[in-house]
């Protein structure tokens, strides 16, 4: 296939960014997106030009870091995939593809495509814990006795690996739906309890001084989420605020 590719370059956070037009060639249907760039990367750094600056780490569908926008969509155009996982088959010969970086106050660019998601990282060390009794006297985690349908809501919202396609796909810059996963991974399980009114509301307040915006019921993020998480975990989330907030 033979693309156009529409490349957001920008040098740093404080730089001027732009749409740079690359044209690629003899590309397989076959490739990744990821692999696609990296042909179009060999290609510059032969040329002498600087090539484009992009997050990518397992390329398995696991680390979340290979996140693109695009063409309009998070980690494009297929569904439950992310950008690493996501193939050229997709597309077809002669069309132009946009590619920008996650658009978010939250989500400051650092260069070209890749973005800084720390905000996450400080959300979750804000409540993302379990107390654990290391006495000596333990309880194995595997005898404590839980619900079926709790422990399998609790897998799916673990499943979260943190990508941010719901902050970028909301028109809100929403990440309650990131937020809404870890809280429910520990609000739906006996491990969790201790902490359950500090984490939600430190959690929560994190995220407002982030700079997150509110969640308005659109569901774009659950259907960009290559994860699949529900927005159920939104309204269990919801449901832990309000009682932690009558706690005190």
């Amino acid at each position: 296939m033979n693309l156009t590719l529409k490349i957001w370059r920008q040098k740093g956070a404080n730089d001027k960014g732009k749409m740079v037009d690359y044209q690629i060639s003899d590309v397989s249907p076959d490739m990744s997106f990821l692999e696609m760039l990296d042909v179009l990367n060999t290609q510059l750094i032969e040329k002498g030009d600087e090539p484009v600056a992009f997050d990518h780490d397992c390329r398995e569908g696991i680390c979340g870091s290979c996140s693109l926008y695009i063409n309009g969509e998070a980690h494009g155009p297929d569904r439950l995939v992310t950008t690493c996982q996501l193939h050229m088959r997709k597309f077809k010969d002669g069309d132009t593809i946009y590619i920008e970086p996650w658009r978010a106050k939250a989500f400051p660019v650092i260069k070209d495509l890749i973005v800084d998601r720390s905000s996450f990282d400080r959300i979750q060390h804000a409540g993302g814990f379990i107390s654990v009794n290391t006495s000596g006297n333990t309880q194995d985690a595997n005898s404590i006795p839980i619900e079926k349908a709790n422990a399998d809501a609790a897998f799916d919202a673990a499943t979260c690996i943190g990508c941010g396609a719901c902050v970028a796909s909301c028109k809100n810059s929403s990440a309650m739906l990131f937020v809404s996963a870890k809280v429910s991974q520990f609000a739906l399980l006996p491990q969790g309890q201790v902490e359950a009114t500090d984490r939600v509301m430190n959690m929560v307040n994190q995220m407002d001084a982030e700079g997150f915006g509110n969640c308005t019921n659109t569901g774009a993020c659950e259907v960009e989420c290559p994860k699949g998480i529900s927005l159920e975990n939104i309204a269990r989330m919801n449901r832990e605020y309000l009682k932690a907030s009558f706690k005190g």
